[in-house]
Parts: structure tokens; sequence; C-alpha cells
């Protein structure tokens, strides 16, 4: 178990590192002679979170599964693909992952002059005022459910017995991807409460107050998946990417 714990914590970490990372400090580049923007933007972001997720799936997910996420764990319960007893120890897992990513993060952030977590937003999600887009609640909360039950669909059939083996990581890394190109502007994604609260922590204030949409609305679609997918797509199998973990709780 401590294995499979550890591969959490890291596919976590360099899911949260590395994506919040890159909105933090490659989204925007200003060149300092002539203001020109050689950021990375929205697109680079949505790559960054694909790209982080598909590197550890590969990397670890042989040993934990690579949910690197509390709604993928909620949503492979409810799907039957683990064992609920397993849930509470992958989800403080990767909320402590994720917070140590949140302070390595802003160790690195602190090392230029005049930056600000709270200021800046931190990478953290929102609505209203704190929405990229100016996206109310209720477009937040549809945004978030509905984007991580698409995730976990993904999940789900990529992983599938009937699934073509080896291309579940690829799979996986894209959708999220996708999902990070459309949902960006309406509440800089989340779909995943670790990687919320991994940074809400150090944006504080008005992040924290509303980090609880982020935490309930990727559970509620998660468990929506995992409770309609057998009845979606037929019989499903145990996953192989879990199959380990499944069997031996």
């Amino acid at each position: 178990m401590r294995a499979v714990l550890g591969a959490e914590f890291l596919g976590t970490f360099w899911l949260v590192l590395a994506g919040c990372g890159s909105a933090v400090l490659a989204a925007k580049f200003l060149t300092p002679d002539d203001g020109t923007q050689l950021g990375i933007g929205f697109v680079g972001v949505s790559l960054a979170f694909g790209l982080a997720v598909l590197t550890m799936a590969y990397a670890v997910g042989h040993i934990s599964g690579g949910h690197f996420n509390p709604a993928v764990t909620v949503g492979l319960a409810v799907a039957g693909r683990i064992g609920w007893r397993l849930v509470p120890s992958y989800v403080i897992t990767q909320v402590v992952a994720a917070s140590v990513a949140g302070a390595v993060l802003l160790a690195i952030a602190s090392g230029t002059g005049g930056f600000d977590a709270v200021e800046s937003g931190f990478a953290s999600n929102g609505y209203g005022e704190r929405s990229p887009g100016g996206y109310g609640l209720v477009a937040a909360l549809v945004t978030e459910v509905v984007f991580t039950a698409m995730f976990l669909y993904i999940i789900l059939g990529a992983t599938d017995d009937r699934a073509p083996k080896g291309f579940a990581p690829i799979a996986i890394g894209l959708g999220l991807t996708l999902i990070h190109l459309v949902t960006i502007p309406v509440t800089n994604t989340s779909v995943n409460p670790a990687r919320s609260l991994g940074v809400a922590w150090f944006a504080g204030g008005d992040a924290l107050s509303q980090v609880w949409l982020f935490v309930v609305a990727p559970l509620v679609g998660a468990a929506i998946a995992g409770a309609s997918y057998a009845a979606i797509t037929g019989l499903r199998k145990a996953p192989r990417v879990t199959e380990g973990i499944a069997n031996n709780p």
C-alpha cells in the first residue's frame, strides 16, 4: 500500500506543479524591452495539464491506477473499479500532494520581486469576478459537473478491457487537454478537487470562499459517470490499470 500511495503522491504532485506552474509562471510572459507576449497562453496551460497526466499515467499508473484526482477515485469506486475502503487514503494522499506542490510553486514564484499569490490568483479556480471570462456560479457549476463526468467517461472507457491496450494514458491526457481548452475561460478549470485545494490555500480569501464548488461539483460529475457508464456502454470489466489495486485492496 505504501507504493500505491507513493505513486499517487508523485502523480498528483506533478500534475499540480506542472499544470498550475504553467499558468503561474509561463502563461503570460512579457519581454522586458518591448513587452512582447512570449507566454504559452491558454493552449499551453491546457497542454501542460494533459501532458502531466499522460506522463505520470505511464510512469506510475501501473502501480496505483493513476488517479491523481479525488473525483477520479470516487468515480471509479462508484463504478466498482476499486474498493471503497481505498478511497479515504487515496483522497488524503492526493490533497496532501497537491498542497505540497502548491507550496513548492509558491516558493518558485516568489523568487521574482513583487509576486503576490493573493493578488495574482495563483491559478486558483473561481466564478463571478474570479472567473477569467466573468461566468457566474450556475455556469461554473454546470461546467464542472458536466466536464468532470465526461473526463470519467473517457477514463472508464479507455481503461475498459474492451479498449485497445496500452493507449489509455494518451486518451486520458488528451481528454484533460481538451477539457482545459474549453473551460479555462469559465472556471480556470478544476475537474479535480485536489488541484483546486492545492493552490487555494495560498491564494486565500476569495479563492477559499469559492473552493467549495470545485470540490462538490467534480465529485458529483464523477459519481454520475461512475453510476451510468455500465448502463450506457454495456457490461464492463475491471480495468487493466487498476486491476491489481481492485483485487488487492
